[in-house]
């Protein structure tokens, strides 16, 4: 690719000039940093973050940019101030794709100076923002099978080595789980952490007496390999200092094709 086309400003979420709402108008490409934004968060008719999108869904992050090679995409939550809103805006605007993944945004200072004293209680010190990052992944078109998968839809099945599922939270949004078994009981899961109508995200567990038996990657294969069964867009995202995670996103093979960067409160 010719520096030229990794030289292009980044594009906002929202449709706000003709050839961002090219981006968000018509059938989402796959694995570009709109995608990946819009299926970890509800958005509003501005394209603000209302809440995460997850069965037990919170606010989300004061501010999230997701940038690829060629392009990036960004949202502010939607309870920010409109001119906190504008200036954060106006800074992604001019933020460059990322030549590499691991840098920082451009502009990640101003972002921190903009939000990191935002949240106070009156009459006390400001509450540090604090942010995250890590890079989101692509699923290869060929995967490793594995035949001894389970579904679990029934979340008292996870309770021996799982803890916090509450009843009708997979049918609420985390199925397909999948699962590897022993002895009656699932020792590593993978299920959808995030979930849109186009793509959803992975969201991986193993039980700690279990690790290090190569649980993890079977399980995510058989996960992608369902939700490209139901139509929809597979993705894996974590974070930089996440070595495990990491591991899993490299035995399979998957391709980082953007990072996500964050600030939340």
């Amino acid at each position: 690719m010719q520096r030229t086309a990794l030289r292009r400003r980044c594009m906002l979420s929202v449709g706000r000039t003709d050839d961002q709402r090219q981006l968000t108008d018509g059938p989402p490409q796959l694995s570009t940093p709109d995608l990946h934004l819009r299926t970890l968060f509800i958005l509003n008719d501005q394209g603000r973050i209302v809440s995460t999108r997850e069965p037990d869904a919170n606010r989300g992050p004061l501010f999230s940019i997701v940038r690829s090679t060629t392009s990036c995409a960004w949202s502010v939550r939607a309870d920010l101030p409109s001119d906190l809103a504008g200036e954060l805006d106006r800074f992604a605007q001019e933020e460059p794709p990322a030549l590499d993944l691991r840098d920082p945004p451009v502009h990640a200072d101003r972002y921190l100076s903009l939000l990191g004293a935002l949240v106070r209680a009156e009459d006390e010190p400001p509450i540090k923002a604090h942010h995250s990052d890590g890079p989101a992944f692509t699923f290869p078109g060929e995967l490793p099978r594995t035949t001894d998968i389970v579904v679990i839809e029934d979340e008292r099945l996870l309770g021996r080595n799982f803890r916090g599922w509450v009843a009708g939270e997979i049918a609420a949004g985390r199925s397909p789980l999948l699962a590897i078994v022993e002895d009656g009981c699932p020792v590593s899961i993978c299920f959808c952490a995030r979930r849109s109508d186009t793509a959803a995200e992975a969201g991986l567990n193993t039980a700690e007496a279990f690790r290090g038996r190569g649980f993890g990657p079977r399980v995510t294969a058989a996960w992608a390999f369902a939700i490209r069964a139901k139509g929809l867009v597979p993705l894996y995202s974590t974070a930089w200092n996440n070595a495990a995670s990491l591991s899993v996103a490299r035995k399979l093979g998957l391709v980082a094709y953007a990072s996500n960067w964050s600030l939340s409160d």
